[in-house]
């Protein structure tokens, strides 16, 4: 029987990449000389520091835009409030993996109302679809890519 998984991943090498390119930028722009602007990454947590709010929102500006040129998702982060603490303020971004429980059930809901002949299974943070035909996978995969969920959505491990 076909199957495959609905996931949600986040390419940690990329997101890498993304804050160097980021710091660079902020390195060169005249807007940030003699700041002490900062990206930090720590197990899926950005920090982000800066001498004002306006300049943290710069920085998250343009870390979304290299986060966007090397496809990863803007959903998946979720950003937190910005605190002051002396002359800095900070500001925490946490990389969202896998599929939480609640959305992981609205997906399933989601899949049943469309009346498609599939078996949807909750495995831990993905789901498991599975099916007779691939062309019952293949509507599935439409109609989820079609809804506009909260978080981002991968296909993987595609079986026939």
């Amino acid at each position: 029987m076909p199957t495959f998984d609905i996931v949600s991943e986040v390419d940690m090498p990329e997101v890498n990449n993304a804050l160097d390119q980021a710091r660079r930028e902020v390195g060169t722009r005249f807007d940030f000389k003699g700041v002490d602007a900062t990206f930090e990454l720590k197990d899926k947590e950005i920090t982000l520091t800066a001498d004002s709010d306006f300049q943290l929102e710069q920085m998250l500006d343009i870390l979304k835009g290299k986060l966007v040129k090397r496809n990863v998702d803007v959903k998946s982060l979720e950003i937190g409030d910005v605190k002051k603490s002396g002359k800095q303020a900070l500001q925490t971004v946490t990389i969202q993996q896998g599929i939480e429980a609640d959305v992981a059930r609205k997906i399933v809901k989601l899949i049943k109302d469309s009346k498609s002949k599939v078996q949807t299974a909750i495995q831990g943070e993905k789901l498991r679809v599975t099916g007779k035909k691939r062309d019952d996978l293949q509507e599935v995969i439409a109609l989820i890519r079609e809804a506009n969920l909260e978080v981002p959505v991968q296909f993987n491990n595609f079986r026939d």
